[in-house]
């Protein structure tokens, strides 16, 4: 009687846990990345909810806001400096738009590119 074989060889573990394999590498470098953007978001929206009421806003008293959240919340990038304020048509507009890159392996790098912009009303 004949038998046949049955299920994946080792050759055939290595070709499915391979890509596996790199891709929760990827995930696992690239998710302090995206908690940090989410940092920013939460700082800036936070930002404009407590600046909301003040009548007499300039572009200085909304970058010691945003300092201070970000000094509060251990964010690093971007820089306070590089939070973009500007005076829109109903209000302020806070912007952050940031590059960053994750080492993957070797000379291989994952770039990430992040845009947040919030309205002070």
């Amino acid at each position: 009687m004949m038998r046949k074989q049955r299920g994946v060889t080792m050759i055939g573990w290595i070709f499915l846990l391979t890509p596996m394999a790199i891709v929760l590498y990827a995930g696992i470098r690239v998710g302090p990345e995206y908690l940090n953007y989410y940092k920013v978001s939460q700082a800036l929206s936070e930002t404009a909810v407590k600046l909301k009421s003040d009548e007499a806003l300039t572009a200085q008293t909304i970058r010691g806001a945003v300092e201070k959240r970000f000094d509060t919340g251990y964010i690093d990038n971007p820089k306070p400096s590089d939070i973009v304020v500007t005076k829109v048509d109903n209000g302020w507009q806070m912007a952050a738009d940031y590059e960053t890159t994750v080492p993957l392996f070797g000379n291989l790098y994952l770039l990430m590119s992040f845009k947040k912009a919030v309205v002070i009303n």
